[in-house]
């Protein structure tokens, strides 16, 4: 008795060969936010989930933004250009010096207006800059357009 073939999903080249896993358009993004300041935090993550379904990571220091990305491979970094023991210059730095996260989109928050300091962080590779203080309501929408996503209606 012959069978027909069974049709092959897009991610599996054979039985046994399968392409790497990836994240489909309608998965929730991950953002990483790397900042100091715990109120940061807090109003970053009320923004995000009052208008998208992102999942947000969070890190008070460098070392621990830095180790979380290569933990979760977030979407997008989001990190704060003023911190102590080392900026996010230096942190950016490390990024793209691992083969595991230097891929991953960085989009710097400041509170440095000048213009100078703006171009030397798109220069270093920023996404894109955020000025402190930022609105809630209209930050991912500024991570959105940064990045060429569509942003998709909170269910």
């Amino acid at each position: 008795m012959l069978r027909s073939p069974m049709p092959r999903s897009p991610m599996i080249r054979s039985p046994i060969t399968r392409l790497p896993m990836t994240r489909s358009p309608m998965t929730t993004k991950q953002i990483l936010l790397i900042d100091d300041s715990p109120d940061i935090h807090t109003i970053v993550q009320l923004g995000l989930t009052m208008v998208t379904s992102w999942q947000l990571l969070t890190a008070l220091s460098g070392d621990e933004g830095i180790a979380q990305a290569m933990q979760h491979q977030p979407d997008a970094i989001l990190l704060d250009v003023m911190m102590p023991v080392r900026d996010g210059v230096a942190i950016l730095a490390d990024l793209q010096t691992r083969p595991e996260t230097q891929a991953i989109p960085v989009i710097f928050l400041t509170g440095n207006t000048e213009s100078s300091d703006r171009r030397q962080l798109y220069a270093l590779g920023a996404k894109g800059l955020i000025m402190k203080p930022f609105e809630p309501l209209t930050l991912a929408s500024q991570i959105a357009g940064f990045l060429g996503w569509e942003l998709e209606a909170q269910p």
